[in-house]
């Protein structure tokens, strides 16, 4: 939910309220309105109860009824629920980040199983994880212990995920920088995740990719994709991923080894030489 891409079909103008106005249709949480190329959307939540899973069961709704349509138009949706959610932004986002990460500590966040996999497959004491976003499981590995360093394509992402870790008081250091030629040097950390990232990413790129990180990590890369029916479009997804395509990829890889599996998707574990 990073990059902004798709054009906007209907442009969303977010705010938040306590009681449905007339005129619009209830969704969940939120409820919607279209006022010609504008979709108004209202919603209920607030500083106790945004977070991740809230914010993208009920867009999803709204992207599956029709309401709205593409990267861009949902990523705006997003963040303007976000930032609606609480008095300040600066509030607002740091409860947004708080409740998403007690959320998936606790397993109730439908994303919870996929980070504790990929936090299960750390080796060494060092991590980088490409392709951040908001950097959730980042925080939730520096805040284990591990020495982390994240890096995503977005600016706003990387400023969004350095003003959480120095708020939460846990150390870690986010980077702007591309997943095909990161500004890492060789071997430099033990562990290399790329977490629901090359379904953003055409073919050769998702290769460049993982042999990018292959340089960087000393020990181990773990990549993890969704197995969806179709892309997912509001999500910046490009393709649609199987085994097949991961073990094509590898085929072609400079590596010292391949493992595969699927929990909530599909993963893949390189071994660099």
């Amino acid at each position: 939910m990073c990059d902004i891409s798709a054009p906007i079909l209907r442009r969303p103008v977010v705010r938040r309220t306590t009681c449905v106005p007339a005129g619009f249709r209830e969704c969940g949480d939120l409820a919607w309105r279209e006022r010609g190329e504008v979709v108004e959307i209202v919603h209920r939540l607030d500083a106790a109860t945004i977070c991740d899973s809230a914010l993208l069961s009920g867009l999803i709704r709204l992207v599956d009824d029709g309401i709205i349509a593409g990267q861009s138009a949902f990523e705006e949706a997003a963040k303007g629920i976000i930032r609606t959610c609480a008095a300040t932004e600066a509030r607002a986002w740091a409860s947004f980040y708080d409740n998403s990460l007690r959320e998936l500590r606790a397993g109730t966040s439908p994303f919870g199983p996929v980070h504790r996999r990929a936090r299960s497959l750390v080796a060494g004491d060092s991590l980088l994880e490409v392709g951040s976003c908001f950097g959730f499981l980042a925080l939730q590995c520096a805040e284990d212990g591990y020495l982390v360093q994240a890096c995503d394509i977005s600016a706003g992402a990387v400023e969004l995920l350095t003003v959480a870790a120095r708020r939460r008081h846990t150390e870690l250091v986010a980077t702007v920088g591309d997943a095909t030629a990161l500004p890492y040097d060789e071997s430099c950390v033990d562990t290399v995740t790329l977490v629901h990232l090359l379904e953003h990413l055409d073919e050769s790129a998702a290769e460049v990719a993982l042999s990018e990180a292959l340089r960087v990590a000393r020990r181990r890369v773990v990549a993890a994709v969704p197995y969806e029916d179709r892309p997912s479009e509001h999500f910046g997804h490009l393709v649609r991923l199987t085994e097949v395509d991961l073990r094509r990829w590898t085929a072609r890889l400079d590596h010292a080894g391949a493992r595969y599996f699927e929990d909530h998707g599909g993963w893949l574990i390189l071994t660099p030489r």
